[in-house]
């Protein structure tokens, strides 16, 4: 071989080189570009609970399609649940009267938030899904749980007055409930003693997380684990196991758009008349709560249509 075709070879191999470098240099940003983010905000005591098993499901079987993860586990994380002046760092608005909100939107907006809260508003800029997971607590989440939705879902950050619901802040966004329960199913149905499982999500998935924008998927009910036989709580998992498989391509749950309503004092901020006059040969309401005087819609709060 002459010199002259060695250098030939040697080029050629630098710019085979080259481009296959270049190639999985592109096929890693696409990989990192079309990479989903998952948070989960986990709130047990118990590293041994069925709660921490549930999330353990959802971070492996997610993990496994290729999405990032994110975990915030409270009691871990002795998050502080109260909502304080201590929450804004520096010299508050206005210190002899102290309002929670108003101050907090000003420090979100200088950058002068706690460590604590600005790390889950990083989180929460990450995920396209977010999955509450948690032990149902008084018909509600537990204190923890409470406190990290009163101090991290901050105004400014989470919702202003002009985006809310269907035009909010997370509108992109999906979220969930996934939640276990001391009670068997038939408590929570309609003639149960405890009333409508429906009614009793309204607040958290209409008021929280729809209010911020957030597209609610179905809640993950797992009903009375801790006094279910072992096969029946592995199945419980398997089945979340499996809705995790397909959870990114799941419609959202219904709710009445924000066009429906007249969004001035006006107006009242009520359904607007012809909305009213559309619906009043349905026999049901619209929603679970705008139920018109009529019979709740079926599952509004518990199936996607």
């Amino acid at each position: 071989m002459t010199t002259q075709h060695s250098r030939l070879d040697q080029s050629a191999c630098r710019q085979e080189s080259g481009c296959t470098l270049s190639a999985l240099r592109l096929h890693i940003w696409q990989h990192c570009l079309a990479q989903k983010t998952a948070l989960i905000i986990y709130a047990h005591q118990n590293p041994a609970s069925f709660n921490a098993a549930a999330r353990d499901v959802a971070v492996q079987a997610l993990t496994k399609q290729g999405y990032k993860v994110l975990v915030s586990d409270l009691y871990a994380m002795n998050f502080k649940a109260s909502a304080t002046a201590e929450d804004v760092k520096g010299d508050l608005k206005n210190p002899e009267h102290f309002i929670y909100n108003d101050e907090m939107m000003v420090a979100w907006q200088n950058g002068r938030l706690s460590d604590d809260i600005a790390e889950e508003h990083r989180k929460l800029e990450q995920a396209e899904l977010v999955i509450f997971q948690f032990p149902l607590y008084w018909f509600s989440v537990p204190a923890i749980l409470k406190g990290w939705i009163d101090r991290v879902l901050t105004q400014g950050f989470a919702f202003t007055m002009q985006k809310l619901y269907d035009n909010g802040v997370f509108k992109n966004k999906k979220a969930m409930l996934s939640f276990t329960t001391g009670a068997i199913e038939s408590m929570f149905k309609p003639d149960g003693i405890h009333g409508d499982i429906n009614i009793v999500l309204w607040p958290l998935q209409n008021g929280v997380l729809r209010f911020c924008g957030f597209q609610v998927l179905a809640p993950q009910i797992f009903w009375c684990p801790a006094h279910s036989p072992p096969e029946v709580r592995s199945a419980m998992l398997e089945a979340w196991q499996e809705r995790m498989n397909g959870i990114f391509a799941e419609k959202p749950l219904s709710y009445a758009p924000t066009k429906y309503f007249d969004l001035s004092f006006q107006g009242g901020f009520c359904l607007r008349p012809e909305i009213k006059e559309e619906y009043a040969s349905e026999s049901h309401g619209i929603t679970t709560a705008q139920h018109l005087g009529k019979l709740l819609p079926p599952d509004n709060q518990t199936k996607a249509k």
